[in-house]
């Protein structure tokens, strides 16, 4: 697709004076935001502080000759000044990332480490029992709470009414329809595209559009198009146009303006533990590690699958029975069913399921083929009639798929991967998404927590590739946390 076709006329502007108060609005509701955290904060240490003192007094008055009338209070000021310290506050961490968390612990663990020193200088004998549970408390408390505010702000963020950053996109054509697509696949982080900046040689006597974003202004005049929209974010994409020269002097014009300057460079879909930052000769040179496919790591996560596998099942054998039986009771065929499906490296297995389709599933999906309601390879219905009544109960709630931990105890399987995929639909794959078959596939993944059989299937090889360059331990414990809540809530379930 040209960049002519891409660009269309666009409506007239809103008056500055309206998009100046959109941009004040918009500080408004981030700073609402955080006096909220503020308050919850100083009411986690406040509960944290107090459970510390029940669980170490109780009833009984402390034989130290200690003020905890008065060190309590103190505690959760000095907590609060120490997450103020370490910026865990700031807008440009809060409500997206990781780095919250990690701000939010390492100021809980310096705190404590300052305290423990100080009162072993100082000999103060402030009750060590009740400093450990109050910071233990305290920091449970304090992740919990900022979990659950994050997840408000989404959920307000994806109904387009939480307060997000005003986003200026700089660069050509291709690049900035490219990082409209990318801000866009995930609302709740926070990026609202207001408007763009392209070259020159691409602006034209009328007002344009790229797609639905309009084009406010060439590189000659970006401070003045971000002031006139009300954006608080100018972020710059990959551009032959745009030197260092040039971006140098952008960050001179931007500043005192309030308004931050973001580089999106054209390496997508990487994690930011691969990514490193050096300053090489004034050059921030971003070292980005190739991706990890066997090691220690690997061998870690084996024992854990099947580890992990084999607790489970022995704690699901009473539920496995009932759904056996229910399954058996429900309709006409074995218990189990048996597919062939592709793992890694290309090797056929047969992946384990609870039978959820009559026993002629297979010779009706020619006559379903032209009801798919899914692009790509796959075949998915919404109201597949060759699901039983039990199926659907099962499906809805991912039972069907509990057999598959014994694909995980055989070393099969994973507990977070990929999607398995069918022969068919390798024998399909072109070179990038082969590269799905590089790890394990696993009984649950990104796409399992990302909406299951409502993602396109652009989507779902995207995220399957993303967690093939980037899985991490780490990053499995968190999938397998948010599978619980996507099989709760039913997402994509059919």
């Amino acid at each position: 697709m040209t960049s002519a076709t891409l660009l269309t006329p666009a409506r007239p502007s809103s008056r500055p004076e309206h998009l100046s108060t959109s941009r004040r609005s918009v500080r408004t509701d981030q700073r609402a935001y955080v006096r909220a955290l503020v308050v919850l904060d100083a009411a986690v240490l406040t509960v944290a502080v107090l459970a510390g003192y029940a669980a170490r007094f109780g009833d009984s008055v402390p034989r130290e000759p200690v003020p905890y009338v008065l060190v309590a209070p103190g505690l959760v000021l000095a907590w609060l000044v120490s997450l103020k310290v370490l910026r865990c506050y700031d807008d440009r961490v809060i409500g997206y990332g990781a780095d919250e968390y990690r701000r939010v612990s390492m100021a809980s663990l310096r705190l404590a480490g300052a305290t423990a020193i100080a009162g072993y200088v100082a000999d103060v004998g402030v009750s060590r029992g009740f400093l450990a549970i109050s910071f233990a408390v305290g920091t449970v408390g304090l992740e919990v709470a900022r979990f659950a505010a994050r997840k408000r702000l989404h959920r307000a963020r994806s109904q387009g009414v939480g307060w997000s950053r005003r986003v200026l996109v700089v660069g050509d054509t291709a690049h900035v329809l490219e990082l409209v697509h990318t801000l866009r696949r995930e609302p709740y982080a926070g990026y609202q595209v207001v408007g763009a900046c392209i070259p020159d040689a691409l602006l034209a006597p009328v007002a344009q559009r790229l797609d639905d974003v309009p084009v406010v202004g060439s590189f000659r005049g970006i401070p003045e198009a971000a002031a006139a929209i009300g954006a608080d974010t100018v972020a710059v994409t990959a551009c032959g146009e745009l030197t260092a020269t040039r971006l140098r002097r952008l960050g001179w014009q931007l500043e005192g303006t309030g308004i931050d300057l973001v580089l999106a460079p054209a390496l997508t879909d990487v994690a930011g533990p691969r990514i490193h930052t050096r300053p090489v000769a004034g050059l921030p040179l971003i070292h980005v590690e190739a991706p990890e496919f066997r090691g220690a790591r690997k061998l870690v996560k084996g024992l854990v699958d099947r580890s992990a596998s084999l607790v489970a099942l022995g704690l699901l054998l009473p539920l496995l029975a009932v759904i056996a039986l229910a399954v058996k009771l429900n309709s006409r065929g074995p218990v189990l069913f048996r597919q062939t499906r592709v793992g890694q490296g290309g090797r056929e297995f047969g992946v384990f399921k609870f039978r959820t389709m009559v026993l002629n599933a297979d010779a009706l999906l020619a006559e379903l083929a032209t009801r798919n309601e899914t692009d790509g390879l796959m075949f998915k219905m919404r109201d597949d009639p060759r699901v039983t009544r039990v199926g659907r109960l099962l499906r809805k709630w991912s039972l069907d798929e509990l057999p598959q931990l014994v694909n995980v105890l055989l070393g099969q399987m994973s507990l977070v991967g990929p999607r398995p995929p069918l022969p068919a639909e390798v024998a399909r794959y072109d070179g990038d998404v082969a590269r799905r078959l590089l790890v394990k596939p696993g009984m649950t993944g990104l796409w399992q927590v990302s909406g299951r059989s409502d993602l396109s299937w652009e989507d779902g090889i995207r995220l399957d590739l993303y967690y093939v360059e980037n899985w991490s331990l780490a990053a499995d414990l968190t999938i397998l946390w948010k599978t619980f809540g996507a099989v709760v809530n039913s997402r994509g379930a059919y």
